[in-house]
């Protein structure tokens, strides 16, 4: 997986591109831990993303939990129909905001 990351103030977005899942999602976590006590917004680009695992979604859930208790907002972009399928399926669509 590749991680591209832009900073803009308080905000952060990282765009994904290929898999997050059993393999990766430890790289995603890793990045989490060193950068998200510093924004306020995160955004995640999904754009290029082909394929999310349940290790990828418990990633993106704690992510979701760390920016609410430091009254952050996590927004997610450019989701892939495939991935919107994952999303719907695990109810994620009721937790997590989707643009």
């Amino acid at each position: 997986m590749t991680i591209s990351k832009k900073m803009d103030g308080d905000k952060m977005v990282l765009a994904l591109e290929d898999r997050l899942d059993t393999t990766t999602a430890p790289q995603l976590e890793n990045e989490f831990k060193i950068c998200l006590y510093e924004v306020k917004e995160l955004v995640l680009d999904l754009e290029k993303l082909e394929y999310l695992s349940s290790a990828g979604l418990r990633v993106l859930l704690a992510a979701q939990k760390q920016m609410q208790k430091q009254g952050g907002e996590m927004v997610i972009i450019n989701v892939s129909e495939i991935i919107m399928e994952v999303f719907e399926v695990t109810g994620f669509v009721d937790i997590i905001t989707i643009k």
